[in-house]
Parts: structure tokens; C-alpha cells; sequence
């Protein structure tokens, strides 16, 4: 792959790190719940982070990037999609937070099996593993919220 190809998909991935950081930002803003908007806050931090990592490796070979890919349970995937409102339940939160790890999941994936030559797709399956790792760990959250009863 060149490298100017890879500056362009990983600038597309900055553009959807920043993409999330802008809703979870909104979210934040817009409820009134003090956990709500502690644990948004929090996943917009983290998308930011996420921002600024991918943002290292436009000066770094694609090669380089390796992640690992965490298990998918699909946990809230057939789940229908609730509404943004500002008295957002922290449960829905958390699901419009999944599907949106999920979607750009997906969208890598697309990406990576369109793709022509290995190091292309292997560029686009580590950034579908690292949002992944991402859909994970808002599962966990989702999981220890939703059945506390398992604890």
C-alpha cells in the first residue's frame, strides 16, 4: 500500500473518531441525568483518544498497526435503536453508543473486503477490530447495568 493511501483511509477513520466524539459530546450536553452525562463525557474523552492515536499513525507505516480483535457478543445488535432525547435513559445511551461502534465496525469490514491488496485490507481489519474493542467494552457496561441481578 502506498503511503499516501494509507494517510487517506486513516484520515477517514479521524473524520469518524471526530464524528463520535461530536455525539457523545452532544449527548453529554443535552441530558440531565448526572451518571448519564458522567458516562458520556467519559466515552467522549475516550473518542478523542482514539482520534489522537489514529492521528500518530500518519506518520507511521501501516504495517505497524496491530490490534487485537475482543469477542463480539452481539449483545444489544437486534435491539431497535432508541431516540436521542434529553431524558435519555442511561441504557439507551448505551445502545445508541454500540450501534455506533457497530456501524463503523461494519463499515471497515465493507471496507476491508472490497479491497484489492492485503496490506489495504489488513489496514481497514485492524481499524474494524479496534472499533470492536470499542462495541466490547460499552458491552460490558451495558451488561453489568441491564442484568445487575447476575451480581
Amino acid at each position: 500500500m502506498k503511503a499516501e493511501d494509507a494517510k487517506k483511509i486513516i484520515s477517514k477513520a479521524i473524520d469518524r473518531e471526530v464524528e463520535a466524539y461530536a455525539f457523545y459530546k452532544s449527548v453529554t450536553d443535552k441530558v440531565e441525568d448526572k451518571a448519564l452525562k458522567s458516562m458520556f463525557a467519559e466515552l467522549a474523552g475516550e473518542e478523542k483518544k482514539h482520534r489522537e492515536f489514529l492521528q500518530s499513525f500518519l506518520t507511521r507505516d501501516p504495517k505497524t498497526m496491530k490490534f487485537d480483535a475482543k469477542a463480539d457478543y452481539k449483545v444489544v445488535d437486534d435491539k431497535k435503536t432508541p431516540k436521542l432525547t434529553t431524558d435519555l435513559k442511561p441504557l439507551d445511551g448505551l445502545v445508541i453508543a454500540i450501534k455506533k461502534e457497530l456501524e463503523a465496525m461494519q463499515m471497515y469490514t465493507q471496507l476491508a473486503n472490497a479491497s484489492k491488496d492485503t496490506e489495504t485490507q489488513f489496514l481497514f481489519s485492524q481499524l474494524a477490530n479496534m472499533e470492536k474493542t470499542h462495541k466490547a467494552r460499552l458491552e460490558d457496561i451495558y451488561t453489568n447495568m441491564a442484568f445487575v441481578e447476575v451480581w
